[in-house]
């Protein structure tokens, strides 16, 4: 039997509070936006939602070039046009020639789907305004075929944003909103244990402090994220790194064994290695 509330996986660590804004969002039946800088897990989220409460994932990758109708459907007027020069049958069923978008598919679902809108901001900013009709009343014209399609049931929508841009007020009204925060130390070595449970704790320790450390660098074009510490440790593991080697007391030593994995542009690097107070750590 299926779930009915988000209660975190095996591999997706939940907070308490993100478990509750998940289910609030459910049980109001509001599409929930979720903000966090890159690596918190947003994309990640809507995928264990589905996965835990057994029901089908859309994923819609929004571009900057995506526009909010090819949510909807396409109608593909130049393979029309085409058909007709060729003289094919199909020319004369218009139906043919519409192309169903991912709202269209989780309006159509048998079973509740969760449909992830992944990084609305990237978008124009009249993107989330084009929406709010579809949302709210679950339904949308097909002016080609005079068809109106109305959703079997409201799907469980997650919407992720990074704050590149502004949402619309409009449409924040009609969202639950929840902002991950970025994991503290105890959560970030939850979530490591979820991913390498073998891992020997002195060697979690020194990597999560060093990890730490990287990221409150002041200045910093890019903090480190989740997802690469966890490449980060695979690494360690790897290349047999022992977590007395992340405290280095050669002041020389200022970047992190294996930094590539941490730090991903030059500038951070230079930062990184002017930094020289960020060794008295390894002198306490």
């Amino acid at each position: 039997m299926s779930q009915t509330r988000f209660e975190g996986t095996d591999t997706y660590v939940a907070t308490e509070d993100l478990m509750m804004a998940v289910n609030a969002a459910v049980t109001l039946g509001r599409p929930l936006l979720i903000k966090g800088e890159p690596g918190t897990g947003k994309t990640m989220l809507a995928i264990e939602i589905a996965r835990a409460l057994e029901r089908p994932l859309i994923q819609w990758h929004i571009k900057s070039t995506t526009k909010a109708q090819q949510g909807l459907y396409e109608y593909d007027a130049v393979a029309r046009l085409r058909d007709s020069q060729l003289g094919d049958d199909h020319v004369n069923d218009i139906g043919h020639y519409i192309i169903k978008g991912k709202l269209w598919e989780a309006f159509d679902s048998p079973t509740q789907p969760v449909l992830l809108i992944d990084e609305i901001d990237k978008a124009d900013i009249e993107f989330p305004n084009d929406l709010l009709q579809e949302l709210d009343r679950m339904e949308f014209h097909v002016y080609e075929t005079k068809e109106v399609i109305t959703a079997r049931q409201r799907p469980i929508i997650v919407i992720t944003s990074n704050n590149e841009k502004e949402l619309p007020d409009a449409f924040l009204r009609r969202c639950f909103f929840h902002y991950i925060r970025f994991p503290d130390k105890d959560t970030m070595a939850a979530i490591v244990n979820v991913h390498y449970p073998d891992l020997k704790k002195n060697l979690l320790r020194e990597a999560l402090e060093s990890f730490f450390e990287v990221r409150e660098v002041p200045g910093l074009k890019k903090k480190p994220t989740t997802s690469e510490l966890l490449d980060w440790i695979k690494l360690l593991v790897a290349e047999d790194i022992p977590a007395e080697a992340l405290r280095a007391d050669d002041q020389r030593k200022l970047l992190p064994k294996l930094h590539g994995a941490l730090l991903k542009n030059e500038q951070d690097v230079h930062l990184f290695e002017r930094l020289v107070f960020l060794n008295q750590r390894a002198n306490r």
